[in-house]
């Protein structure tokens, strides 16, 4: 995977601005624990990051055990630091070489990682190898072809640069199909990650995802500046959710 994320301040930051409200957490844990195809499920989070998803689905999915794999150190001890949970381990690991057992999963989670994992196909493969007949895999992310994001609204050049970052639907389907996987589904999501502009504002001061690496200081600047002014524009009588919407895609293993 990207070494963006062994940077230990991208990795503080990374968990100050992406942590979601606790409905929001829960209804994305609702809807990955509804493909499971058993009880008490195993499962194994890929690219796992500081621990958010990989903690949540420990907590709410009843009788499950949870392994988090990440390739960053620096993510790996944000997790052990503010997502413990004595149903999760927290492991060093690559997407194409998973240190895990053949047949060993029930579930696989793949949350805002694609885009990062050099060689997809293998790691597609890797999923077939520790999935258990009947397992599922699920991708969530945004295919190149419906980035949507709000946060285009303020940096409107990351548009341009994740069109070149992100994979399209066809490629990835292609990539684990060709591995062996089933596709079953793919459908769109969307949770509150803000009560309100301002809120959101208050997120991303920190640059919390690698997208804005990409951008210089003063680019970054303008884009907070336009977030803040629209943010201090907002009714507050009425204030609005922002609103992220992801793809999830959702395939089996025979």
């Amino acid at each position: 995977m990207s070494r963006v994320y062994d940077d230990e301040r991208l990795a503080g930051a990374y968990e100050r601005g992406n942590e979601l409200p606790e409905g929001s957490l829960r209804a994305w844990v609702e809807l990955i624990a509804s493909h499971a195809r058993r009880p008490s499920p195993s499962i194994v989070e890929i690219g796992s990051g500081t621990g958010i998803f990989s903690a949540a689905m420990a907590r709410w999915v009843e009788g499950s055990g949870v392994v988090g794999v990440d390739a960053s150190e620096a993510m790996l001890a944000e997790a052990r630091r503010h997502h413990p949970h004595p149903a999760v381990r927290y492991l060093s690991g690559e997407a194409e070489a998973l240190p895990a057992a053949t047949g060993a999963f029930d579930l696989a989670l793949m949350s805002r990682v694609i885009h990062h994992i050099p060689d997809r196909a293998r790691a597609a493969r890797e999923l077939v190898r520790v999935l258990r007949a009947g397992g599922r895999a699920i991708i969530r992310t945004t295919f190149r072809e419906r980035l949507d994001a709000v946060v285009y609204d303020y940096w409107p050049r990351l548009r341009a640069i994740d069109e070149r970052r992100f994979p399209g639907e066809e490629e990835v389907v292609a990539d684990f199909v060709s591995a062996g996987l089933t596709l079953e589904e793919v459908t769109s999501f969307a949770q509150p990650v803000a009560a309100n502009l301002m809120e959101y504002h208050a997120r991303l001061v920190g640059r919390p995802q690698s997208k804005f690496t990409h951008l210089t200081d003063e680019e970054f600047r303008r884009g907070l500046v336009r977030l803040e002014t629209a943010a201090g524009n907002e009714a507050l009588d009425t204030p609005r959710p922002v609103l992220e919407r992801y793809d999830v895609a959702v395939f089996s293993r025979s």
